[in-house]
């Protein structure tokens, strides 16, 4: 069994397809989905896909992408969906300097606002990181400094720096359909060097599909080719990468453990 850790069900992309991705991820041994509201308007679209299939569960923030298009984010407002009893983390947030480097300043303040909910819910914190590998690092050191909380740092792409500092504080790395390209090795290598009990696997669906799907759409039922990869940069068998990230993400989204053994 897999879990693809971090997927967009609600994107146009697969419209009027969503019971078809559900079944032929089920049929690729991925299990359950956690899909991602980037933005306000698609939280209702989100919160109805979760609770249509049992098997999918919602985070929800403000991408940083969209920080200046969007009233600032209050804590009280994340807290307040966190209770959804399928909502099971906090985000995406992050910082984004490649395409929104003149936002920075409100990305930042929005980040720290979604650490500030992530300790009151307990939730983990789902971190997106472009091109803003030295800002990441000192805010997060800053807010764990100011009170633990969780984190997987989703679809990792970032330096060997960031990704240390990251395990440094207990974080977790997501791998993605990145990992799988050829150009990938020292992204796999930095993998390689991490401990196996902090690796998560997504899609980040419906982008970046792993080879052999590189350039199509990608779906969650891909999550399996990642994986095969990461057993391989692991040295393990498939096998044992699926429990060890099924593992994982359980101990990161308790909450997700909690719902599913309640159905």
């Amino acid at each position: 069994m897999l879990t693809d850790s971090h997927c967009h069900l609600d994107f146009p992309d697969f419209d009027g397809e969503l019971d078809e991705i559900v079944a032929r991820a089920a049929d690729a041994g991925v299990a359950r989905m956690v899909t991602i509201c980037t933005r306000r308007e698609g939280l209702p679209r989100v919160t109805e896909i979760a609770e249509r299939y049992p098997n999918v569960w919602f985070a929800y923030g403000i991408h940083p992408m969209r920080v200046a298009e969007e009233p600032m984010i209050e804590v009280a407002e994340l807290v307040e969906a966190a209770r959804h009893p399928k909502m099971v983390a906090i985000g995406e947030t992050g910082l984004d300097y490649h395409y929104t480097a003149e936002s920075a300043d409100a990305q930042q303040e929005s980040l720290r606002r979604h650490i500030a909910a992530c300790r009151e819910t307990r939730l983990p914190l789902i971190i997106h990181a472009r091109d803003a590998d030295e800002d990441m690092a000192r805010i997060l050191r800053e807010e764990h400094g100011k009170g633990a909380y969780d984190c997987v740092m989703h679809c990792f792409s970032s330096g060997r720096a960031l990704a240390e500092a990251a395990l440094e504080l207990g974080f977790y790395l997501s791998m993605s359909g990145i990992a799988t390209f050829k150009k990938s090795q020292e992204l796999r290598d930095i993998f390689a060097a991490a401990p196996l009990d902090r690796v998560l696997v997504e899609t980040d669906s419906p982008y970046l599909a792993p080879v052999p799907h590189r350039g199509k759409r990608n779906e969650p039922a891909f999550t399996a080719h990642t994986a095969r990869v990461g057993a391989e940069v692991f040295g393990v068998s498939e096998a044992e990468f699926a429990a060890a990230t099924e593992a994982n993400f359980e101990r990161l989204f308790p909450k997700a453990a909690r719902t599913e053994a309640a159905a």
